[in-house]
């Protein structure tokens, strides 16, 4: 495959990353509504214990105060793991666009209050299967989780779901966003900021 769809130059670039990822983000879902481009939030979250990384996907729900924020279970093989070593990476694809970007930095739960507002706007059946999936215990089987469904059903039948005490936010504070765009020959664009003296310093990388 040859790249030929947009040029990344520095002079072309804000100083500011947030506003580049935003830019890009729009064009993500402008994508999306044409139809190429299924889910622009779709980001791979990896972390890591010693030398054994993980990594997953997870949807982007937000870019706050200069951090990317998504939701989770505290109690899952990712919670865990970030509550042992916060330190991340993300990754989003855009390969449509023809288009990367590259996040490191420390992740922190977001305030509980934030994470109960979060959960009041999701659907009832995600509120529900918040309260009924051990995220990433071993299960018996699809019975199992379906019999655990339904007694959270009948439990809050009538009722408000409440976000349980076990799923919340993360926002991940980068040190360093990096921004790929493919270039014919695979000479790619790569324009890489990182966090220094409460600004941003931005490079240029080989391809």
């Amino acid at each position: 495959m040859d790249y030929r769809s947009a040029t990344l130059r520095e002079q072309e670039a804000p100083d500011d990353p947030f506003l580049l990822f935003d830019a890009w983000l729009a064009d993500a879902f402008a994508a999306k509504e044409r139809g190429e481009l299924p889910e622009p939030t779709a980001l791979v979250l990896s972390t890591s214990l010693g030398d054994r990384p993980s990594s997953r996907t997870v949807l982007l729900k937000g870019v706050e105060d200069g951090t990317f924020v998504f939701f989770s279970n505290y109690g899952s093989a990712k919670g865990h793991q970030l509550l042992v070593n916060p330190y991340a990476a993300l990754h989003l694809g855009w390969y449509p666009l023809q288009r990367q970007v590259r996040v490191e930095g420390l992740a922190t739960r977001v305030p509980r209050e934030e994470s109960e507002a979060y959960f009041a706007t999701r659907p009832r059946g995600s509120q529900l299967g918040a309260w009924a999936s051990p995220q990433s215990s071993e299960v018996a089987g699809v019975e199992e989780l379906s019999q655990t469904y339904a007694r959270v059903e009948r439990r809050f039948e009538g009722e408000t779901v409440p976000c349980p005490p076990h799923w919340g936010g993360f926002r991940v504070r980068p040190a360093m966003i990096e921004f790929w765009q493919g270039q014919p020959s695979r000479m790619h664009d790569r324009l890489r900021y990182d966090r220094a003296d409460g600004g941003w310093t931005r490079t240029r990388l080989a391809p």
